[in-house]
C-alpha cells in the first residue's frame, strides 16, 4: 500500500532531472534514493523510472503515479488549509513570483513582515525579469506583474494594486552635451538605451500627446541594451543616453535631479502594478488573500507618488 511519504518521495523524483538532483532535493545520499526507488518499484511490481540515459525519464506507470500522487497530496493540502482557515490560522506554503527590481524593493519587505507575523507559513519568493505575460502555471500561487496587461490568462484572476507610468528620462550631463529632444521623432537622432525584458518589442517606443487620438511610434536604435533594469538605469545616470522606465524606478532620481523627465507633454503606455492569482485551489486560500491585502496596504498611498 502506498503512503503519503511514498507519494512525496516520488514527487521529488518526478520533478528532478536526475537521481542525484532528487537526492539533493530530499537531502539524502544518491544511493539512498536509488535503494528506496528500487524498493518502491518492487513493492508496486512496476517499473517507474527509465535510468538508461543521463537523465531520468518516467515510464507510463511513473507518469501515472506522479500525476495521481500530485492530486492526492494537493487534496490533503486543501483539507489542511480548510481546517486551518476555520481555526483562523495562516499556514501552509505560499509561492510568489515578482519582477526583480520591483520585487526586491516593494514585495520582499512585505514577505518578510508577513511571514514573521505568521510563523507557521512558508513563503517562496522568486524574482525574475523574465516573467513575460505570466502564463498559467501550477508552480506559483501569486504573481506580481508590472506592465501592460489587458486581461489575465484563462483560469487566472487579476487584481490591480497600484498605478504606474512610464517616463522618458536622461541625466543632466547627457542633456548638456546633446540637448533634449523636442518631440518623440527627435529620439531617432539621440543615444537611447533599451531594457530587454520579457518578450516585448523594446525598441519601439510609443508616445501620445495630450488630446491626440493617434499616437506616435518611434523605432529607436539603442547604442546600449541590457536585460538588467539596474544596469540600464546606471547607464542613464552616467549620461550615456535616454531611457524609458517605470515611474516607481525613476522617481527618486528625478526628485533628486539625477535624471530629468523628457517629453512631458506626451505620455507613454502605462505600466500598472497588478496581482495575478494562480489557477490552483491553493491560490485561493486564506494565506494568499491575506498576503495580497498586506501588499495592497503597503502600496497605499502609492509610495512613488
Amino acid at each position: 500500500m502506498l503512503t503519503t511519504d511514498d507519494l512525496r518521495f516520488f514527487a521529488a523524483i518526478a520533478r528532478a532531472s536526475s537521481l542525484a538532483a532528487a537526492a539533493r532535493d530530499l537531502n539524502v545520499s544518491p544511493p539512498a534514493v536509488t535503494q528506496r526507488l528500487r524498493a518502491l518499484e518492487a513493492r508496486l511490481r512496476v517499473h517507474l523510472v527509465d535510468r538508461s540515459g543521463r537523465h531520468l525519464t518516467l515510464t507510463d506507470e511513473g507518469e501515472l503515479l506522479a500525476e495521481r500522487g500530485r492530486q492526492v497530496l494537493e487534496g490533503l493540502s486543501q483539507i489542511d488549509d480548510a481546517l486551518a482557515e476555520r481555526r483562523g490560522e495562516v499556514r501552509g506554503h505560499l509561492r510568489i513570483v515578482a519582477p526583480l527590481g520591483f520585487g526586491r524593493r516593494y514585495v520582499a519587505p512585505v514577505v518578510a513582515a508577513f511571514q514573521a507575523g505568521h510563523p507557521e507559513l512558508k513563503i517562496d519568493l522568486a524574482l525574475s525579469d523574465r516573467l513575460g505575460g505570466v502564463p498559467g502555471s501550477g508552480s506559483w500561487d501569486l504573481a506580481i506583474h508590472v506592465g501592460e496587461m489587458d486581461h489575465a490568462a484563462p483560469g487566472l484572476i487579476m487584481r490591480s494594486l497600484a498605478p504606474n507610468e512610464r517616463w522618458a528620462c536622461a541625466a543632466p550631463s547627457y542633456l548638456n552635451r546633446c540637448g533634449a529632444p523636442e518631440n518623440p521623432g527627435a529620439l531617432r537622432t539621440h543615444s537611447c538605451i533599451a531594457l530587454r525584458e520579457n518578450d516585448e518589442d523594446v525598441t519601439l517606443w510609443r508616445f501620445r500627446s495630450e488630446g491626440a487620438t493617434d499616437g506616435e511610434r518611434v523605432r529607436i536604435e539603442p547604442n546600449l541594451a541590457s536585460n538588467d533594469g539596474e544596469v540600464v538605469r546606471s547607464w542613464a545616470l552616467a549620461g550615456r543616453g535616454i531611457i524609458v522606465r517605470s515611474e516607481w524606478d525613476l522617481i527618486d532620481d528625478v526628485r533628486a535631479g539625477r535624471l530629468v523627465r523628457l517629453l512631458t507633454d506626451h505620455t507613454l503606455p502605462a505600466a500598472p502594478v497588478v496581482a495575478l492569482l494562480g489557477a490552483r485551489r491553493q491560490a485561493r486560500a486564506a494565506r494568499t488573500g491575506r498576503f495580497l491585502d498586506a501588499l495592497q496596504q503597503s502600496l497605499e498611498p502609492v509610495p512613488w507618488r
